[in-house]
C-alpha cells in the first residue's frame, strides 16, 4: 500500500468517507488534496494530516474548479467522493432535489473525472480515478429512486471510462458502501425502525464504517490493484449477495 511521492485529489473530504479516504491516502505516503465546500474543515485536515494534506475549499460543481484541476502538473490519484443523498417516496421527489442530485452525484461526478483524466494524460504516468458508489447502484430500495439512479449512473460511468482510459494505464474503479455512519447518515440510522431494517438486510449484522471504505479506496489506488480496473469494490457486508 506504499504510496510516496504520488498526488492524489479526494473530493467531498471533509467529513465522513471522504475525511477517512484523504488521511488513509497520507498515511500511506501520498501527497493528498482535500476538497471540501467548507473551510473549517479543510483546515481541520491540514492540521491533522501529518503534512502531507492541502486543503482546498472549492465546489465540486463549479467550473471554476475544473479547471484548477486542470493545472495541476500532476495527478496520480482521484477519489471522485463528493455526493449526497435526499430520501424521499418517489412520487414526492421535488424537480429541486432531483436536479441537485443529477448534478453533484453524476454530472460533477463526470466533470471531475474529465479534469483529472487530462492531467493524468498531460502527465503521461498513467493513473488511478475511483468514484464513490453505493450498494444502491447495484439494487433498488425503497425511497431512494433518485439516489440509485445517480449511483447506477456511476457504475455505468465508471466501467465505460475504464475501457476508454485503459491503453493510457488510466484504472478507473468504484467503491460501493452499505450504510456507513457519516454526519449524512447518523439521523436516518437513529432511527431504530430505519435501523432495524438495514441491520436486517445485511448478513454480518453491522453497518460500515469510514475505515472500512478507506481501506478498499487505499486498495484499488495501490499496485496491489494493478490488473483491476472496471470493477465495483462492494463493502456492502453482503448486502447484495442475498
Amino acid at each position: 500500500m506504499e504510496l510516496t511521492g504520488q498526488v492524489a485529489l479526494v473530493t467531498g473530504a471533509g467529513r465522513g468517507i471522504g475525511r477517512a479516504c484523504a488521511e488513509a491516502l497520507a498515511a500511506a505516503g501520498a501527497n493528498v488534496i482535500a476538497v471540501a465546500r467548507t473551510g473549517s474543515d479543510v483546515q481541520a485536515l491540514e492540521q491533522h494530516g501529518t503534512g502531507r494534506i492541502s486543503g482546498w475549499a472549492a465546489d465540486v460543481c463549479d467550473a471554476a474548479f475544473y479547471s484548477r484541476v486542470e493545472g495541476l502538473d500532476r495527478l496520480d490519484i482521484l477519489v471522485n467522493n463528493a455526493g449526497t443523498n435526499r430520501p424521499g417516496p418517489f412520487l414526492e421527489v421535488s424537480e429541486e432535489s432531483l436536479d441537485a442530485m443529477l448534478q453533484l452525484n453524476v454530472r460533477a461526478v463526470f466533470r471531475v473525472a474529465q479534469s483529472a483524466a487530462r492531467v493524468m494524460l498531460k502527465a503521461g504516468n498513467g493513473g488511478c480515478i475511483i468514484n464513490m458508489s453505493s450498494q444502491m447502484g447495484h439494487v433498488g430500495s425503497p425511497d431512494r429512486s433518485v439516489y440509485c439512479m445517480t449511483k447506477h449512473a456511476v457504475e455505468g460511468l465508471t466501467k465505460a471510462l475504464a475501457v476508454e482510459l485503459a491503453p493510457q494505464r488510466i484504472r478507473v474503479n468504484a467503491v460501493a458502501p452499505t450504510f456507513v455512519r457519516t454526519p449524512l447518515t447518523s439521523p436516518m440510522l437513529d432511527d431504530p425502525v430505519f435501523s432495524r431494517f438495514v441491520l436486517d438486510m445485511i448478513p454480518l449484522g453491522e453497518v460500515g464504517t469510514v475505515d472500512d471504505v478507506a481501506a478498499a479506496v487505499l486498495y484499488l489506488s495501490s499496485r496491489g490493484a494493478r490488473m483491476v480496473t472496471g470493477h465495483s469494490l462492494l463493502v456492502d457486508g453482503g448486502w447484495t449477495a442475498r
